[in-house]
């Protein structure tokens, strides 16, 4: 039988449900935009659209799931551990949309006049699917044998039954050797230390190119520069947003492997998991403020479907109102 929901699990439920609705409209529009505005067809805003669906899943199936793994239903193992690897693979699938955004950024500015013959819509529809199934196979790892069922199982009766039922919880089936070593050391942390290189060189690139007014595929340099460098800080922002919402919850992963006797307050750790949800709600607001493509579509989307069509129905509803006066 089901144990009844605390207060405590009623608020966290609150609080995910909330960040579920800001997130997954605000990345709809985030993709609704690009889909809807020519100016927003490059490759750039085609890994963003990567980003924002990665975005919309956590939203519509992270946190649910989420929420499901802190109410602590009664599962078979595999069957908790279904739940608990789509988070990883949407994690993964954002650090490398992004690495491809920031890699997008530095041959902008590295190559202007040979970029568009470069980065192709087919090279960048190849690098988005390479993109998904990386992550795929990151984030299934747990299912391919690198889970603590061996763990589980050498704790368990010698004549308990093969299949046996657990509480779900995270890291009750993910082993934090891999969440540790292999998916922070490897597939999150260099990653974002390569990005960091990437904006680094990026902007020292416009500030030379700013500085010394080279030739480029635009007449002004000055305006194309200038342009590069506004959409390169928009974007290391959502970049650093990242990091400052994920590396939390990693800090307190490599504490809980390296260092079992030490106790984390819970208040941390589930402060730690807002940020990590949270941040698919950031970007389409960084988008909004800093982007001025993405704000004119944004509008045109609110005026062509919303505003307008409210103000239409409203005055049709007038016009049929006035025969009867």
């Amino acid at each position: 039988m089901a144990h009844p929901i605390s207060a405590f699990q009623a608020a966290y439920i609150s609080i995910e449900v909330l960040i579920a609705l800001v997130s997954v409209p605000g990345n709809i529009l985030v993709i609704w935009a690009v889909k809807m505005n020519q100016a927003l067809r490059d490759a750039t805003f085609c890994f963003i659209v990567s980003l924002a669906v990665a975005d919309v899943a956590v939203g519509a199936l992270v946190i649910p799931l989420a929420i499901i793994i802190n109410i602590g239903p009664q599962t078979e193992f595999y069957s908790c551990l279904m739940v608990a690897c789509p988070v990883l693979i949407l994690t993964e699938s954002s650090i490398l949309a992004l690495l491809a955004i920031a890699v997008d950024r530095y041959l902008r500015v590295k190559i202007p006049v040979r970029y568009k013959s470069v980065v192709t819509p087919r090279r960048a529809a190849v690098a988005i699917a390479c993109c998904w199934i990386v992550s795929f196979l990151v984030g299934l790892t747990p299912m391919f044998g690198w889970n603590n069922l061996n763990k589980m199982r050498r704790t368990q009766e010698p004549n308990a039954s093969q299949e046996f039922v657990i509480t779900c919880q995270f890291e009750t089936v993910i082993s934090m050797e891999y969440m540790v070593y292999f998916n922070f050391f490897v597939w999150v942390l260099p990653p974002l230390l390569l990005m960091l290189l990437i904006y680094l060189e990026v902007f020292n690139l416009i500030r030379k190119q700013l500085n010394k007014k080279v030739s480029s595929s635009s007449n002004d340099p000055q305006k194309y520069y200038g342009k590069e460098l506004k959409i390169a800080k928009s974007l290391a922002l959502v970049l650093f947003l990242f990091a400052l919402s994920w590396l939390p919850l990693h800090v307190l992963n490599c504490i809980t492997l390296f260092c079992p006797s030490c106790e984390t307050p819970h208040i941390l750790t589930y402060i730690a998991i807002f940020l990590t949800h949270g941040n698919s709600a950031m970007n389409p607001i960084v988008y909004a403020f800093r982007i001025k493509k993405f704000r004119t579509a944004f509008l045109q989307i609110w005026n062509q479907y919303f505003c307008c069509k409210t103000a239409k129905n409203a005055t049709s509803s007038t016009t049929t109102a006035e025969p009867g006066n």
